[in-house]
């Protein structure tokens, strides 16, 4: 693999997108270029938001005499059209003192890149990812300084729009190879296609030389793997090819091979019988003890957007042709599954709450015999009477009814979700705006647990203490995933009105890592500044607004062939 260390070249010229014009006037776009399909015309119509202000009056841009139309109608969706998206990586928001769409260039934009400029790291001359965080105020740095897949994405997309493809090259490459290091914890290997947590760039003064020392998790807290790291590379070796245009990373022979690897880890079979993949708690961005453990909806949700971005980039070879069709299969199960099981909304709970219990055999309505006393008293006021959402976790006698907001964004970008489902996502957003933003978006989980309950469940961990971290805390990089969601349901104003939020309080205080408190008014007690990925989120969150085409890069278009569940009975309930 000595070739994965020449240089990296910019991918060919790159064509303009014409300007668009303001969001809630667009009535056609042309994009001169597209990865998957020649260009072609998009129609894109207006939608109002919950509190009946249109885009329109959103962006400042004086609208149009309405005509009737249903709701549906209205959707503004560009899913129906991502395959024709090509985002041209323009510079977006960045040396230049105003937008070029029109809107006004928040000085939060030009710190955000300077810090995250700074929190490059470099391999031998050359640019191979970001740090965690830059906070030089704090003496013990952990891990920090390290380079992490997961943390790494909104800096890569950021880097994507901005027209910078090289350091997002370099970094897939080099991950690649990490991917082929000997994996060992203790005296246990693990398995071939893992990919590491993190990496870190040692320097030897005496020798002058430089080498990359990764974590495959036989450093982490708790010493466990990151299942989601490998599909994070997937997605952002698809939004890199989307991007640039440039086919030729995606088909090398070692990218081809990584994926396989990866794949192979998880299309195995084995004696489970659910399409969903059987996880331990802390592999993934929630990665310390949270009660996540069995199938949480953030890796099913990863999974099944690894999925398909791999149908689009693996080769149709022979090799490639055999996972095409147990890709394919999965798919199907999968989504099948998710969409039955997971899924929760006023009708769904109550359907739950008159639950019988001990059922057998295949007409059991109460698949997974969850006893309708274990609901909790907080989901009865939290479900509004029109949303709905992804539960956390479904597994034999078992319901995690909190809500994930990275699992739920994924599941509307992959088309997990269903165009309703979408919907319903975001009107309970909208519905529960002081829960789930508050004074900083965003939550990654609500509600906290506290308690006896936190005793069990977290082990007394005092980071995760409640409304604390994880523990219901508020964190500014799911600003983007927010953001992508909102503009692929056609409710931008939602992301507006977040990122605003985020505005006043975020380079203030020097993008901290997480906030606490039940609102998200508090910065975290333990939370590192200039996190990272912080400043990449709100970045890429200003430049999908900015310019909606970015969208392609990291959304999927629904796939027909995967249709919802039809409900012939109530067997087909949960």
């Amino acid at each position: 693999m000595s070739n994965l260390d020449g240089d990296v070249s910019q991918n060919g010229s790159l064509k303009k997108v014409d300007a668009l014009r303001a969001l809630a006037e667009i009535e056609e776009f042309d994009f001169s270029r597209s990865l998957d399909k020649p260009p072609r015309t998009l129609n894109m119509e207006r939608q109002r938001s919950c509190d009946e202000r249109s885009m329109n009056e959103l962006f400042g841009v004086p609208s149009p005499s309405p005509r009737p139309s249903s709701r549906a109608e209205n959707n503004f969706r560009l899913s129906d059209h991502l395959d024709g998206l090509y985002s041209p990586g323009r510079r977006s928001g960045f040396n230049s003192p105003r937008s070029q769409y029109w809107f006004e260039t928040h000085p939060s934009v030009a710190e955000a890149w300077d810090a995250l400029r700074r929190s490059l790291v470099f391999f031998r001359g050359q640019p191979v990812g970001t740090i965690a965080a830059l906070d030089n105020n704090t003496e013990e740095q952990l891990n920090y300084d390290q380079v992490f897949v997961r943390d790494f994405v909104p800096s890569a997309l950021a880097f994507l729009m901005n027209g910078e493809p090289e350091i997002v090259k370099n970094f897939i490459l080099k991950t690649l190879r990490l991917q082929s290091w000997e994996k060992k914890i203790d005296r246990f290997h693990l398995g071939e296609g893992v990919m590491p947590a993190s990496f870190k760039v040692l320097h030897d003064p005496v020798r002058n030389s430089e080498t990359l020392m990764a974590d495959f998790g036989e450093s982490a807290i708790g010493r466990v793997a990151p299942v989601d790291s490998g599909f994070w590379w997937i997605f952002l070796l698809r939004a890199y090819t989307k991007s640039t245009g440039d086919t030729s990373l995606a088909e090398m022979p070692e990218c081809q091979k990584g994926m396989r690897l990866i794949l192979s880890l998880c299309l195995s079979e084995g004696f489970d019988t659910f399409p969903t993949l059987l996880c331990a708690d802390g592999c993934c961005m929630i990665d310390r003890r949270m009660g996540v453990y069995g199938y949480p909806i953030e890796i099913q949700a990863l999974f099944f957007m690894a999925l398909r971005c791999a149908l689009l980039l693996l080769k149709q070879d022979d090799e490639g042709k055999e996972f095409v069709e147990r890709i394919t299969k999965r798919l199907h199960a999968l989504s099948f599954h998710m969409r039955s099981y997971y899924w929760i909304d006023l009708k769904q709970l109550n359907d739950i709450y008159r639950y019988k219990t001990e059922e057998y055999s295949h007409t059991a309505v109460n698949k997974f015999n969850v006893i309708p006393d274990s609901l909790p008293e907080w989901i009865f006021d939290f479900m509004p009477v029109h949303g709905g959402y992804f539960i956390g976790n479904v597994s034999p006698a078992k319901m995690d009814f909190r809500w994930f907001c990275l699992g739920n964004c994924i599941a509307i970008l992959s088309s997990l979700a269903t165009p309703e489902q979408s919907t319903a996502i975001m009107d309970l957003i909208e519905s529960r705006w002081e829960e789930l933003v508050g004074e900083m978006p965003l939550k990654v989980i609500y509600p906290a647990i506290e308690s006896h309950e936190w005793r069990i469940v977290t082990g007394c961990d005092p980071k995760n203490t409640r409304w604390s971290y994880h523990n219901g805390g508020s964190w500014p990089v799911l600003l983007w995933l927010l953001t992508a969601a909102c503009i692929k349901t056609g409710r931008p104003q939602i992301a507006r009105r977040a990122i605003e939020l985020a505005e006043t309080r975020l380079a203030k205080d020097n993008w901290p890592e997480y906030y606490d408190g039940k609102l998200g008014r508090f910065i975290g007690k333990q939370a590192r500044k200039f996190q990272t990925w912080s400043v990449a989120g709100y970045l890429v969150a200003k430049m999908l607004l900015e310019d909606p085409s970015h969208l392609g890069m990291v959304a999927l278009e629904e796939d027909k062939q995967m249709k919802p569940p039809m409900r012939r009975s109530h067997s087909w309930t949960f």
